[in-house]
């Protein structure tokens, strides 16, 4: 039985766990954007599926991100509060109204698709104008007033929350973009850790949400990261030694791809 149990299990699973993993270290940016367009497009899993267990992937390769970003004290954790009173009810929310609908039915996975490419696409134009279009939105918005952006952060984690626990993707690229906006005299790295931070909570709790739903793979699940926890060290260790724009483009290039895949 367990012989044939392991023979069943698809090698290409923690091979593909431990690509996204480097990307992830690389670049920052969450495995949703990655992960989820992978299993559904190579290996031809359901999307509900994809999206359930790339929320617990995520959250556990992010635990490890917060706890290297908490002991280099780069976490606002004001910020990512404020995200989370936002995300986590709408999170809950969202779950709710998904768990009235058959989630592995086929119209489901063609609408998860769709919004997931939807996404894609969201955040690799986030990964190409950043700099444009924060400096665009600081030019219109101006200063803000301490209260104002209090609420802006929390409708931030509202969207974000019914973003991820839809699609899996937004927490990342899109999640850092919105900080940059609202907090533009906050230093990057409190940026990028505090939405590290954020993302931990998320996708724990949108998973977990998953899971009572029925729609986590806990096999794939586990080949996942036993690929993509030395892949995360691996590519924050070369990080350094890669171009950021080269990347960014690479990235975003084939998110274009995958997303428009997913779309049409």
């Amino acid at each position: 039985m367990t012989g044939d149990f392991l023979f069943d299990i698809n090698p290409l699973y923690p091979f593909s766990g431990l690509a996204v993993g480097v990307l992830v270290g690389l670049t920052g940016v969450g495995g949703g954007s990655l992960m989820t367009p992978l299993l559904v497009l190579l290996f031809g899993i359901h999307p509900v599926t994809a999206v359930g267990t790339d929320l617990l992937y995520a959250a556990a390769t992010k635990t490890a991100g917060t706890l290297v970003h908490g002991l280099n004290q780069s976490v606002d954790w004001l910020v990512t509060g404020r995200l989370a009173i936002g995300s986590i009810p709408a999170t809950v929310i969202t779950l709710l109204v998904l768990s009235q609908f058959a989630t592995q039915s086929a119209s489901a996975g063609h609408l998860i698709s769709t919004i997931l490419g939807v996404a894609l696409l969201l955040t690799a134009l986030s990964l190409l104008f950043r700099r444009q279009i924060v400096a665009f939105g600081v030019a219109r918005i101006g200063e803000l007033s301490p209260r104002r952006v209090e609420i802006l952060t929390v409708l931030t984690g509202v969207l974000l929350g019914v973003a991820v626990s839809i699609s899996s993707v937004g927490a990342g690229a899109v999640g850092v973009t919105a900080l940059l906006l609202l907090y533009p005299k906050l230093p990057t790295a409190r940026i990028v850790g505090s939405d590290i931070a954020h993302a931990v909570p998320l996708t724990l709790v949108a998973g977990t949400g998953h899971w009572m739903l029925g729609d986590i793979d806990w096999v794939l699940l586990g080949c996942l990261l036993i690929g993509s926890l030395p892949g995360v060290v691996l590519g924050s260790y070369v990080s350094a030694r890669v171009p950021d724009l080269a990347l960014r483009l690479a990235l975003a290039a084939t998110l274009v791809v995958v997303g428009g895949r997913l779309v049409i």
